[in-house]
């Protein structure tokens, strides 16, 4: 059994059935590096960097000093109108150095479902800006995750997220083929690429089982949307900040966003934070047009939150300092191959790598939830997702060793049940 947390807490947990997770929940006290500690005493490796996000580690004692100075000085103030404060000025002028879109703007909010959201608002708000009201529809594809907020939860590519909900939420969306090139153009020339708004695309699908592109996606859906003045959105909340062995994974499938969404490992999840690339394309009409320049009326109050500003800097520096991002390539190699040699196993389905993210695929009449219980019991964390299979992605300071008796542990569970 779990660790029992209290019967009559009153938090209710997220994405969660609530009669079937009480009184086994899994109190967590604390986080040293790549392992937790919970109420119960268990020393855990956090083998999915938390919700793909602990990309430095926990307890990082730079970040606590980060946050604490930045309190001390100015928790925060709203970047509204003519208002801005120092941290989120700094922040976007270091993010321009990093971003896989020249020539940026760069809206900050307070999350990845935030960062979606408001991309595929301004993605409709754009086409009404330069006189293409018709373009309206935003696409997502198959099995894709952007977030839960409401634009969010209408192009979810995982059914279950929009179930309940009388589908869309908000009209004009719709979902297209994960991986077929071919599909994929029936469907935009099906809809009508008049009708089109944007396409937004995790370059890597994550919660929907660690998808990387299939040969000739990428290329069929760029040139589509340069061919047709489709807006292409990349959402990088997940494979950005280096998950993949790259900064971003946008430039290394080829495309050419004209937006880019990001969180998650923009602070390792020491705050939430979350932002939006804008191409020059984009931002043109609301910038370089004088008294003709239109409005975004968007926002939310923790848009540039300084404190979250502070410790994202804070976390830019550890990465960039002790060259985590090839040091997440480099585990990369080290878990492909230790998930190649786990695909034989009979009750493995599939196995999948991108970079520093990973899914062992169980057969169907083996369920995902319950192996990841037994991992619990053996010390491991690892997260049952989309597909019935187990998510793999450890922070980047992990040793190779640690990823190496990861996928032991996953062998000696999947053995106990064989």
């Amino acid at each position: 059994m779990l660790a029992s947390s209290d019967e009559g807490s009153a938090l209710w947990s997220g994405q969660a059935h609530m009669p079937s997770v009480q009184g086994r929940q899994l109190v967590i006290e604390r986080g040293e590096g790549s392992y937790l500690y919970s109420r119960d005493g268990r020393r855990l490796f956090d083998g999915t960097a938390s919700l793909w996000h602990t990309n430095i580690g926990h307890g990082r004692e730079e970040m606590a000093l980060a946050a604490a100075d930045q309190i001390r000085k100015l928790e925060t103030y709203h970047v509204f109108g003519r208002f801005l404060n120092e941290r989120a000025v700094e922040l976007t002028e270091r993010l321009v150095e990093l971003s896989p879109i020249a020539d940026p703007k760069i809206i900050l909010n307070s999350g990845g479902s935030d960062a979606d959201d408001g991309a595929m608002k301004l993605a409709r708000h754009y086409w009404q800006a330069v006189g293409r009201p018709s373009k309206r529809f935003i696409l997502s594809r198959e099995g894709a995750y952007h977030g839960l907020h409401a634009y969010g939860t209408s192009v979810a590519g995982l059914d279950f997220n929009r179930q309940g909900f009388g589908d869309s939420l908000v009209p004009e969306t719709a979902r297209v083929s994960r991986d077929d090139p071919s599909e994929l153009e029936r469907q935009i020339r099906a809809i009508g690429p008049e009708n089109i708004a944007a396409v937004i695309t995790e370059p890597v699908i994550g919660a929907g089982g660690v998808f990387p592109f299939t040969p000739g996606y990428a290329e069929t859906l760029q040139r589509l949307c340069d061919e047709h003045e489709i807006l292409l959105i990349a959402d990088e909340v997940i494979t950005g900040f280096g998950r993949t062995g790259d900064m971003f994974a946008s430039k290394e499938c080829g495309l050419r966003p004209d937006m880019v969404t990001v969180a998650k490992g923009i602070t390792s999840g020491y705050a939430p934070l979350g932002g939006i690339f804008v191409s020059p394309r984009v931002w043109e009409p609301y910038f370089a047009r004088g008294a003709e320049s239109a409005t975004f009326r968007h926002g939310v109050t923790y848009s540039g939150h300084a404190t979250a500003s502070a410790l994202a800097l804070m976390n830019l520096h550890i990465i960039e300092r002790e060259r985590l991002v090839a040091r997440a390539k480099a585990l990369g190699g080290v878990l492909r191959a230790e998930l190649a040699a786990l695909a034989a196993h009979p009750l493995v389905a599939e196995v999948r790598t991108a970079g520093l993210m990973g899914a062992v695929q169980l057969v169907d009449d083996l369920s995902a939830v319950a192996v990841s219980d037994e991992l619990i019991e053996a010390g491991l964390i690892l997260r049952p997702m989309a597909g019935n299979a187990l998510q793999i992605s450890p922070p980047f300071i992990a040793e190779d060793h640690e990823i190496i008796d990861l996928a032991a542990s996953v062998r000696s569970a999947l053995d106990g049940v064989f």
